[in-house]
């Protein structure tokens, strides 16, 4: 309580956190908001759908149940971003664009807003057609009239360019990265109905209560373990000279375990249901081979079966070391610390210290990338265990996507809110 006094106390913090709480409240709102010139009646089989859609509804809260006009949530500009990054690598005048500081942040930023717009007009016809399909048909009275299918998909992709727009406030003049915490409030927002679908399987049967129970022990104790890896951080000593008669300082460089953060499965959860979205173009074309081939690609990505999940669990791992190589700029590092008059003990400055600290991001990477996808794919193992075992089906709490997700953005708010704390102090003192 003392520390919620404190919080409250800073003007310039409380206000940020009240605008911050007016857009959530604002996006929950919108996520209610459904597409109109759809058939309502048919957005009940919604409910029971899964498979890709349980992949999105991670990043939409509801809103794919609902049919809104955010139906698609930030995963276009998501998948804008993956691609950009990409490019980053490859086109030479992206990544000096990349180097150059805030403004070269700034346009990178542009392009992924104007890259989104038509890749969540894209991404909106599959989703249509995907849903569509999900519900038995019906929902859309004719998804093979564009005239019928262009108005929906123009209000879909104006709903996600309004995420965007909305977690770019919350950047601005509130507390945390917009987008994270948009994504963090859908998830939340869909722990209620995962509680309520467990419960209600009790009600019929009392042996339910035994997979349920172990389900909440079992988020309980992975919570704890990625709140502790996430902190993790291996320091690595640095020495810096003696200046003006002083003698040499010591401080130390962090480097997380987990240096890519929760990026890496929004990544792969990203890519992972591209093949269920990519068939569902050519499930119903009249040429048999095409037909048969898109089922193909859709079926094994379908469910979170065992293909599923190995598959998951890759692409995690090597989108752990592509994003770190990206963000993880030894070179740079090893520079400034050699411009600060420092060094690593027994390592020349430079090139050997930049090695170093390369061999130090690999090693982490490993371990990080490993731990992302454990933690990712083990609810989605232990569900699958527990149908396999006749233990009863239950419905996820919390995916482990969703987990470190949570934990990530939490732990940033509070590495913020405490900012912002600290500075009070500092101010009162001078």
């Amino acid at each position: 309580m003392n520390i919620l006094q404190k919080i409250l106390s800073i003007p310039d913090l409380r206000k940020k956190i009240l605008f911050t709480l007016g857009i959530i409240l604002l996006t929950r709102l919108i996520a209610h908001i459904t597409v109109p010139g759809i058939d309502r009646a048919a957005l009940a089989n919604l409910a029971d759908s899964g498979g890709a859609l349980g992949v999105f509804s991670i990043f939409t809260g509801g809103s794919l149940e609902n049919f809104s006009i955010v139906l698609m949530g930030l995963g276009p500009y998501i998948n804008a971003s993956i691609i950009i990054q990409l490019l980053s690598v490859v086109v030479p005048k992206l990544e000096a664009l990349s180097e150059e500081g805030q403004e070269g942040r700034r346009k990178m930023n542009q392009y992924t807003r104007w890259l989104s717009i038509p890749l969540a007009l894209l991404q909106s016809y599959g989703m249509i057609l995907l849903l569509n399909k999900s519900a038995g048909g019906g929902i859309v009275a004719d998804v093979t009239n564009f005239g019928t299918m262009l108005p929906i998909m123009i209000s879909v992709t104006a709903g996600t360019m309004l995420f965007v727009w909305l977690g770019d406030l919350i950047s601005e003049k509130g507390v945390g990265n917009g987008t994270s915490i948009i994504i963090f409030i859908n998830i939340i927002a869909s722990v209620p109905l995962a509680i309520w679908q467990n419960l209600s399987k009790t009600q019929f049967d009392s042996s339910a209560y035994i997979p349920f129970l172990l389900l909440i022990a079992f988020t309980i104790i992975l919570t704890i373990i990625v709140i502790l890896f996430s902190e993790g951080e291996r320091r690595v000593p640095v020495t810096y000279a003696a200046r003006g008669g002083r003698a040499n300082s010591q401080s130390t460089l962090p480097m997380r375990v987990n240096q890519a953060g929760m990026i890496p499965i929004i990544f792969a959860m990203s890519i992972i249901v591209f093949p269920s979205v990519l068939a569902s173009f050519f499930v119903d074309a009249k040429t048999a081979w095409i037909r048969e081939t898109a089922k193909a690609m859709a079926d094994p990505f379908s469910s979170t079966g065992w293909t599923y999940i190995i598959v998951y669990f890759v692409l995690v791992v090597l989108f752990t070391y592509f994003y770190t190589s990206i963000t993880f700029k030894p070179k740079e590092i090893a520079e400034n610390i050699q411009k600060r008059g420092g060094f690593v003990a027994g390592l020349r400055p430079g090139k050997q210290t930049s090695d170093f600290l390369s061999q130090i991001s690999l090693r982490l990477n490993l371990w990080g990338g490993l731990f992302l996808a454990i933690v990712a794919a083990l609810p989605l193992v232990i569900q699958n265990v527990f149908t396999e075992l006749h233990l009863g089906a239950v419905t996820l709490l919390i995916s482990g996507a969703g987990l470190i997700i949570i934990v990530g953005v939490v732990l940033d708010l509070l590495r913020q809110i405490n900012s912002h704390l600290q500075m009070n102090e500092y101010d009162k003192i001078f």
